[in-house]
C-alpha cells in the first residue's frame, strides 16, 4: 500500500521545482500565472532558474531545491517546471525514508518519470503523471483541468479517465492493477542501477515517449521483455507518442507498441493524453493506485482509488 499525500486545498502553497532540463522563461511564468487561477499559490527557490549547459544547475543544487520544497511543511504538493534531461543525475542524493515521512504530490512527467518511479517504487508515495509548468502555460488547451483538481483535491476514486475519445483498443479484455510507469526512456535508463523499475506482478504498466524512431522502441521494449518486465504487466496503457515515426511514414509507434501483446495476456491501449500528446489537453493520471480496464466499457480506463487522502 503506496503513501498518499494529502489532498490540496484552496490557497495551498505549490512549490515549482526544476529537477531536469532549463526552461524558457516566459512560459514559466505564464505557467505560475495558470496556477493561481486553479486556486493555488505557486513559490519557487530562486535557484529554479540556474543553467548549466543542458540542465538547470548543479545535480547538488537540484537535488537540494527539491528536498527544501518537499521539507517545507508550508508547502502542500510540487510540479516540475519540464522535463528534457537530468532528474536521474538527483536518485543518489534523495532519502526515501525522507519523502516518504512526508508524502507530497509531485505533478510531472517526461524525463521526471525518473523522480516519479523513484518516489513510487523506491519509497512508496504516489505520484502523478500529468502537466509541467511549460504545459500549464497553454492553459485549457495544454492540460485537461477535471482530471488535475479531481485526482489532488479530492480524496476519492476518480472514475473513468475524461478524454476517451482517441484511445485505441490494441489488445481486447479486462484487468485490473496497480498503474505504475511513465516514459519509456527513464524506465529502461534505470535497469542496473540502484533505483531500477522493478514493478510487482500484476501491476497496470503505462508508457509514454516523445521523437523516438519506431526502431529504438522496438530496442527499449525488447530490454523491457527480456529484463522480465512485461511479463509481469496485467495490462499496458500508451501514451499518443508523437513524432514517433520513420521520416518515410511507413512504421509508426503504434506499430511497434502492438507487440507488446505477445507479452501481455490483459488488455493494451494506445492514444491515452497523457505526457506527451499531440495537441491535445494531458491528461493528469494517479501512479501507484488501483485502476481497471475494460475494453468494452464506454470509459476504458477507470481510477478506481483514491489519489489523495
Amino acid at each position: 500500500m503506496l503513501r498518499k499525500p494529502s489532498a490540496l486545498r484552496d490557497g495551498d502553497r505549490v512549490a515549482i521545482v526544476a529537477p531536469a532540463s532549463p526552461f524558457d522563461r516566459d512560459r514559466f511564468e505564464r505557467g505560475v500565472t495558470e496556477l493561481r487561477d486553479l486556486g493555488f499559490e505557486p513559490v519557487f527557490d530562486e535557484r529554479v532558474f540556474e543553467r548549466q549547459a543542458y540542465v538547470a544547475g548543479s545535480a547538488p543544487a537540484r537535488a537540494e531545491a527539491f528536498r527544501a520544497a518537499w521539507r517545507d511543511p508550508s508547502v502542500a504538493a510540487l510540479v516540475a517546471a519540464r522535463g528534457g534531461y537530468g532528474s536521474a543525475q538527483l536518485l543518489p542524493l534523495l532519502d526515501p525514508a525522507e519523502l516518504r515521512q512526508r508524502p507530497k504530490a509531485l505533478v510531472a512527467c517526461s524525463d521526471v518519470t525518473a523522480l516519479l518511479t523513484f518516489l513510487t517504487i523506491q519509497c512508496g508515495v504516489v505520484g502523478f503523471h500529468g502537466p509541467m509548468a511549460v504545459t500549464l502555460a497553454d492553459g485549457r488547451q495544454g492540460y485537461d483541468r477535471g482530471s488535475l483538481l479531481g485526482h489532488l483535491s479530492q480524496p476519492r476514486a476518480f472514475g473513468p479517465l475524461p478524454a476517451d475519445d482517441g484511445v485505441e483498443v490494441l489488445q481486447r479484455g479486462r484487468a485490473r492493477g496497480c498503474l505504475l510507469g511513465g516514459t519509456l526512456t527513464q524506465l529502461v535508463a534505470s535497469f542496473g542501477t540502484p533505483f531500477p523499475f522493478d514493478p510487482p506482478p500484476g501491476f497496470v504498466l503505462l508508457l509514454d515517449d516523445v521523437g523516438e524512431r519506431p526502431y529504438r522502441l522496438d530496442r527499449m521494449l525488447t530490454q523491457m521483455r527480456q529484463a522480465g518486465v512485461l511479463s509481469r504487466a496485467a495490462a499496458v496503457v500508451c501514451s499518443e507518442f508523437p513524432d514517433c515515426s520513420e521520416p518515410s511514414g511507413d512504421l509508426d509507434a503504434r506499430a511497434v507498441l502492438a507487440g507488446v501483446r505477445a507479452d501481455v495476456d490483459g488488455p493494451v491501449l494506445f492514444g491515452v493524453p497523457t505526457g506527451h500528446t499531440r495537441g491535445r489537453p494531458v491528461v493528469t493520471l494517479p501512479l501507484g493506485v488501483e485502476v481497471s480496464i475494460d475494453t468494452a466499457a464506454p470509459g476504458r480506463l477507470t481510477v478506481e482509488e483514491a489519489a489523495v487522502a
